[in-house]
């Protein structure tokens, strides 16, 4: 197994894991807080869902899906088509509002569109440099890693929030 045979696997545990985290939950559960500016699990599944379209698409040179196949719209989020979530407010947090089935379409269709990308990749191509604004330089795989890194983090979050409104 190569670098780029432990992306693929590794983007897989991403939809897997966060299909498991929203799979069975209504809005109301999705939307849920247990503080007042706590993320919610719609927040957190959008939001790295974002950061992994946005990225991706920037290394692959390709449109986001979030605009190409038109779910800024279908979320209609009160936010600049650009925004991923980093840094908003809880105030903004609380505007993401969206079904299991709507965040999990956009999941697949980002999902869809990295592990296309990630699979025409060789393993010699994860060293190209693709970000010199950091000291080391970032290379592709270790901006794909973060990616994956991040993914991981809120969907076991996400799976966590799940277990807590699911209890109550």
């Amino acid at each position: 197994m190569n670098g780029v045979d432990v992306l693929r696997d590794l983007f897989d545990r991403v939809a897997t894991n966060v299909h498991g985290a929203v799979e069975g939950l209504d809005e109301a559960a999705l939307t849920h807080r247990v503080s007042g500016s706590a993320n919610s699990i719609a927040w957190l599944v959008w939001h790295l869902t974002r950061v992994q379209d946005d990225h991706v698409a920037d290394v692959a040179g390709t449109e986001q899906v979030w605009t190409a196949q038109g779910f800024v719209d279908r979320f209609g989020l009160p936010f600049d088509s650009a925004a991923t979530g980093y840094g908003m407010t809880g105030e903004e947090v609380g505007h993401v509002r969206a079904s299991a089935e709507l965040l999990t379409a956009y999941l697949d269709a980002v999902h869809a569109a990295t592990t296309s990308y990630v699979a025409g990749l060789a393993p010699e191509d994860l060293d190209s440099i693709v970000d010199e604004r950091w000291d080391p330089p970032v290379t592709l795989g270790v901006r794909l890693v973060s990616v994956v890194s991040d993914d991981l983090q809120h969907a076991g979050q996400a799976a966590y929030l799940k277990g807590l409104v699911t209890a109550e």
